[in-house]
């Protein structure tokens, strides 16, 4: 007999510290797992119910979509048990029917709604934006990806540069389009040999350094202002510059557990690699003036509700950082600086008073996460005494 059941997945928390719900197909003792798209905090799970309870803001739509997704398999087991057909593998067959896809949209927009339901809301846009920029081009959706040869990316790339685009930002496009053309072949939807990249070189320039002197950081600490938000903006890019330019994004999803003792342990939304950053005192100050108790996350930029990596989160990152920005130029014009200052500012002057303070590249490169010289030459990057990092952190925020 077949058993049918929606569960929390209590065994393994997420970085978010919520739990997946799964639907659970077991039969003959072998349990199949299908996940629900959903996942709730401890405390929002009805265990006797199985129902997301109603002190989630979501509560009724994700009860809704989980018990329509529940009658639907029940449905399926019930048509193979009366075709005295079931098994699991039938099961998943009937559950995720493969469907042909022939154009370059139909993949596009199924790789975009995955990264959508992973919560990879930042590819996800990033690819939206390069597939709508790609049919502005070629508005016929029926585009094939044998149609993409050489000849076409050269008149695409003619287009782009007559649409007054970066040759960055032509960059990002044609990057774009060639990573989806080698999923694309992974999956076998289109042949190896007919890859259209190969002769086809995209350029890139190298961007300008942003970055400020440590007597500039000075003065941005030492000053004091008359409206909060330009304090805040403020405190928001010293506290990124002391922890050796911490992107804001993930200053965002910082959470107390990520304090350990007096480091800051925390995996890098871009590229998840893991940081293990000494907390200074200028630091400390900063996080504790702004972190409460009753906070998810340990700086007040998202709510407790907002889940991690949602395109809620990332619009409300996007207009933090603009915001920020606004209030950065407030603070140039009452300092009369003659730099411009945003929020990547900070990571780029903790990197140059850095080496203007003669340390090499490689131990910069291995305090802010980054890769440097030949493979064989990060392997003994790994193995660098973290009070090698330390010293160099405390010296340059000793300078400010």
């Amino acid at each position: 007999m077949v058993q049918l059941k929606i569960v929390l997945n209590t065994r393994q928390k997420k970085a978010d510290g919520t739990y997946s719900i799964y639907y659970t197909i077991t039969e003959s003792r072998k349990v199949y797992y299908v996940y629900s798209g959903y996942s709730v905090v401890q405390e929002h799970w009805n265990e006797a119910n199985r129902t997301v309870k109603k002190a989630n803001l979501n509560a009724q739509v994700i009860n809704a979509s989980i018990s329509k997704r529940y009658f639907e398999i029940q449905k399926i087991i019930v048509q193979l048990e009366d075709e005295k057909q079931f098994s699991i593998s039938r099961l998943k067959e009937r559950l995720n029917p493969k469907k042909v896809i022939t154009t370059v949209k139909e993949f596009a927009d199924m790789l975009i709604e995955q990264m959508f339901s992973q919560n990879q809301t930042g590819n996800a846009i990033i690819y939206r934006t390069a597939i709508n920029k790609l049919f502005a081009f070629h508005p016929n959706t029926a585009l094939r990806f044998i149609d993409i040869d050489l000849r076409f990316l050269e008149n695409y790339h003619a287009f782009l540069i007559e649409e007054k685009i970066s040759v960055n930002g032509i960059s990002n496009y044609l990057r774009t389009l060639r990573a989806i053309y080698n999923k694309a072949i992974r999956e076998k939807v289109i042949e190896k040999n007919y890859y259209p990249f190969g002769d086809f070189k995209i350029k890139q320039e190298k961007t300008i350094k942003r970055a400020v002197n440590s007597d500039v950081i000075k003065r941005i600490k030492s000053s004091g202002f008359e409206y909060s938000s330009i304090q805040n903006a403020r405190d928001m890019f010293l506290l990124s510059f002391y922890l050796i330019g911490i992107s804001f994004t993930d200053l965002a999803y910082l959470k107390r557990a990520d304090i350990q003792g007096n480091r800051l342990m925390y995996r890098r939304k871009k590229t998840g690699k893991l940081y293990n950053v000494l907390i200074n005192n200028e630091a400390l100050t900063i996080i504790n003036k702004y972190s409460h108790s009753t906070q998810k996350y340990l700086l007040p930029v998202l709510g407790n509700d907002v889940i991690e990596g949602s395109l809620q989160a990332k619009c409300l990152i996007h207009q933090w950082i603009k915001t920020t920005n606004k209030y950065l130029n407030k603070v140039v014009e009452e300092l009369k600086i003659e730099y411009k200052l945003t929020t990547y500012v900070s990571r780029h002057s903790w990197a140059t008073i850095a080496k203007r303070l003669g340390y090499s590249n490689e131990v910069i490169a291995e305090a802010m996460g980054h890769e440097y010289g030949n493979s064989t030459t990060n392997i003994y990057l790994d193995a660098f005494d973290k009070g090698v990092i330390d010293e160099m952190s405390k010296r340059v925020s000793s300078l400010s």
